[in-house]
């Protein structure tokens, strides 16, 4: 697959170059990992990679650290990812969705009704599968450190309530900018319209788009629940974020470091799933309280409905990888 990058600005690279891997800290050699990422520093995800920086600084005794930019101060998810293939910035949080544009087989998390449940979902990204699509972005530069629970996407709207997928007809629908994400709310019959995340609540406020689909603990930080009327928690994706990190940073690890690196990664990833789960209850009371009408459809009739479009995978390296996620027990 050929690549196509925009250039990010000089004086960005400049201070970015001057920033990104060592410092001096009381005199001791210190090496600084530099992440950046889009989301609001009240997000459980925020949270986690605070938590993860804390304690690679603990466990490294402050000779490895990280430090956060988040409210994309140095740019949005595409942006971030390009920085860190030129190896101007250590880490970064991306939804899996964009990542389709490097590994075509990420695509599979933004088809609908992959997973089970919950547990089939964690069983297959912390198993062979799941590893084996981070391993997949490492020739684009940059490698997959883990995935971070995204909760479910549902669809929001602001005029009119979805309780069948008939109720999408005619309907523009935010979705990120996702190939996959664009053809399933196209093949519900709503028209699919990517919208950068943050012009959506400008976007739903003046009837650009009638709605979105996202999880809860997005839509109640971002306050878009300000400007819909309708919640329909039909849960028809599960697309998790990753933590990546440049391949160009990485290979300068040593063994140690990474050691540490990984290990605080790791504790991150089950300290973010309880934040998560707690804070996805609380984001749910909270938009019902705004006077959003929060709906529980029959799920069927949206299975049913995107059966053709799980045939269209039939034969693709996709299709196997949906046959052998659904083989996961």
């Amino acid at each position: 697959m050929s690549l196509s990058f925009r250039t990010p600005l000089p004086g960005t690279l400049l201070v970015l170059a001057t920033l990104l891997l060592s410092a001096c800290d009381g005199g001791s050699a210190t090496r600084v990992l530099r992440l950046a990422h889009a989301l609001d520093t009240g997000h459980p995800v925020h949270k986690a990679m605070v938590h993860m920086a804390e304690r690679v600084a603990e466990l490294s005794g402050g000779r490895l650290r990280v430090m956060i930019y988040p409210n994309g101060q140095l740019g949005a998810e595409r942006e971030l990812i390009e920085l860190l293939q030129i190896g101007s910035l250590a880490m970064t949080k991306v939804s899996s969705s964009p990542l389709e544009s490097f590994a075509p087989r990420m695509q599979v998390f933004s088809i609908p009704y992959v997973f089970r449940d919950q547990d089939h979902y964690w069983k297959v990204l912390e198993g062979p599968i799941g590893r084996a699509l981070l391993e997949e972005l490492t020739p684009y530069r940059v490698r997959g450190l883990c995935y971070y629970d995204a909760g479910s996407r549902s669809f929001y709207t602001t005029r009119v309530p979805v309780r069948r997928p008939e109720d999408l007809k005619g309907l523009k629908i935010r979705v990120q900018k996702s190939r996959t994400s664009i053809a399933m709310v196209n093949a519900l019959g709503a028209a699919a319209t990517p919208i950068a995340w943050g012009e959506l609540y400008t976007a739903l406020q003046q009837g650009v788009v009638d709605g979105a689909e996202n999880n809860p603990p997005s839509l109640y930080i971002s306050r878009q629940y300000e400007v819909i009327r309708y919640y329909t928690l039909n849960e028809h994706t599960a697309v998790p974020d990753v933590l990546l990190i440049s391949t160009r940073v990485w290979d300068a690890l040593s063994p140690q470091e990474r050691a540490w690196l990984e290990q605080a990664v790791a504790e991150s990833v089950d300290y973010q799933r309880r934040l998560w789960a707690e804070f996805t209850e609380h984001a749910l009371a909270k938009i019902a309280a705004a006077g959003v009408e929060i709906i529980h459809p029959d799920k069927a009739p949206f299975r049913a409905a995107v059966a053709d479009f799980h045939a269209g995978f039939r034969g693709t390296p996709t299709g196997e990888l949906l046959e052998a996620i659904d083989r996961v027990r």
